[in-house]
Order: structure tokens, then sequence, then C-alpha cells
């Protein structure tokens, strides 16, 4: 990681724009200039930012998908329930992947799909996220975890996301975590918006999911030390857990396998203002076989099947048009 801070460092100090990409483990990130990346095969599209288009795809969309074996999920719940009674851990992320098949290619899903925050990396992997991981506008940092979903077609969906007990203890951690988080980079840090719900389409309905807004306000000449900022909050709270560090450590014993660029952070530095995204709703290609990823945060209030039905709601690819 050194070599990407002294990079972003010196890109933030000439006020070059640069895309950046950095895996969960921190062991392989990505650094260009924003002039660059089409020779990388790296296309993206944020709100203000994009260097590609979304097309509409002239066939049909499928999905379907072999989930994780019940038994085998429960052992990692198990596994991480422990943890969190014996007090290493208040909440904690667990991810597994699962094996899909679809007739769109990678690129076709990122053309089609419509997400706040997209990504291809080349033939590697398609993200459309709809979670900001930090947003830098004039000195002003802002982050909007998001932590809690339920499908829309539920009976009073809205009313027990909002009421609750397991999922607002869920995100009043993350809350605070990020509040800590921001805390290691800049001042006066406040919640502005407290677990608003949002919307989001998909190609087999809808979902409720609640996020909040926590801003800090940064030093003068911050982007001198961009890649120092970006890395002081990594990994990010809302797929990790807390307390952190531990709970990255019991993310390894559970899972038993690296995440990769799944759950990591990209993002854009224009030369003034950055914005990024967490690496979620991510589908990569395993030799040819598409997996996707997906999880969910357990705490102790969790239960098992609500959990493991929530790591296959999440199993979707936002489509405007089915």
């Amino acid at each position: 990681m050194l070599n990407f801070i002294q990079t972003a460092n010196q890109l933030g100090t000439t006020r070059t724009p640069f895309f950046f990409l950095i895996d969960f483990e921190q062991n392989k990130p990505l650094i260009y200039p924003l002039i660059t990346l089409e020779q990388h095969k790296i296309w993206f599209k944020f709100p203000d930012k994009a260097n590609a288009t979304e097309q509409s795809i002239d066939k049909k969309f499928e999905l379907t998908f072999t989930p994780i074996e019940r038994t085998l999920y429960q052992e990692k719940f198990n596994l991480v329930k422990n943890e969190i009674q014996n007090g290493n851990s208040y909440l904690l992320n667990l991810t597994v992947p699962t094996s899909i098949r679809t007739n769109y290619t990678l690129s076709e899903i990122f053309q089609a799909s419509r997400a706040k925050y997209k990504l291809l990396l080349d033939n590697e992997f398609v993200c459309f996220s709809p979670e900001c991981f930090i947003k830098i506008d004039s000195n002003m940092i802002y982050s909007y975890p998001m932590k809690g979903t339920i499908n829309v077609k539920e009976e009073n969906a809205l009313e027990k996301l909002l009421n609750s007990e397991k999922e607002l203890a869920e995100h009043n951690t993350i809350v605070d975590l990020i509040r800590n988080d921001l805390a290691l980079v800049a001042q006066n840090i406040q919640v502005t918006k407290y677990r608003y719900a949002e919307q989001v389409n998909t190609h087999k309905g809808a979902i409720y999911q609640t996020s909040s807004e926590i801003r800090g306000e940064l030093p003068l000449n911050w982007q001198n030390k961009v890649g120092n900022l970006l890395t002081k909050m990594l990994p990010a709270g809302s797929i990790s857990g807390a307390p952190k560090v531990k709970t990255v450590e019991i993310i390894q014993q559970a899972e038993k396998q690296e995440r990769g660029y799944y759950t990591g952070i990209f993002g854009y530095f224009d030369g003034d203002a950055l914005d990024s995204a967490v690496a979620i709703r991510y589908i990569e290609n395993d030799h040819n076989q598409f997996i996707f990823r997906s999880g969910g945060g357990i705490t102790a209030l969790s239960q098992c099947d609500d959990e493991y039905n929530e790591i296959l709601e999440k199993i979707y690819v936002p489509l405007s048009t089915i």
C-alpha cells in the first residue's frame, strides 16, 4: 500500500485526476490517471462522472443461481455468533459466493444495469453498487453507510424494516463506527441524516435499504495527502464490522478465502473533489464461471434463517427494464 499512498499523494499534490481501486485485503490496489483508463480496460459510471454510457441490451435478462448449502452457511454463521457472544465482535459482515448463470456478459450487465456507482474491470468483474464510501466536496467529507434490507413486497415492509430491533442495532453500530473512521481524517463530525430509506429496483422486484449521512470538515489542501486519507479508513466499516481489526480476523476465519476487490472501494479524484463507492453487488468471472458475492451484517440478535435469506435476496441485477 505504500506505493499506492505515495502515488495518490503525488497526483493529489499536482491536482492530477486519477481513478483508484483497492481490494478488501489491500494487497493489490490500482491507481491510474483518469485519461489512461481505457487502455487498462476499466469502465466506470458515477453520478457526476463516467467514461462509459448506459445502453439497452436487446434481449430479455435471465439469471439463475445455485445457493450455498444451508448447512455450510450455518457453520459460518455459528462461528460468527460464537465470537459475538464471546465479546470479540459486535457486528460482522459475513459474505458468501454464489454460482450464477446468466445470458448476459459482464459487459452487457455493466451497460444495462442502473446503479449510483458502476465499474467494469476488463472481463474480471462487474460491480453495480448503491453505496457511497466517501465523497469530498469543498473541504467537507461525507459518508453514507448502508445497513438494513427488506423486500418491498413484504407486508408493511418499510415499517417492519424501520422498527426492527436487530436492524436498528446494526445500523447504529455502523453509524458509530463510521463517525470514528471519519474522525481519523476530519473534525466536527456530525450525523446530518439518520436512517433514511431508499428503494432499489432489481430484475426480480424492489428492495428497501436504509442509510445515514455523516459528514466532517477536512483541513485545507487535503488533496496533498489523499492517499493517507483513503487508506486510514479501510476497510470500509459497513462491510467489515466493529471493532474493525478483530472483526476482520474473524471474517477471515469464517469465510476462508480472500474477498479480493469485492467489498473493497473504487472511485475517482477529479483534481479537486473525490467520490467513491463500496464494491458491493458484485459479479466476478472465475475461470468462465460467474460468481455473485453477497453478504449481510450479523449481530447478537441475528437469526440464521433471516441472514441466509438476505444473502439470497441480494442476488440481483438492477435493470430498468426486464
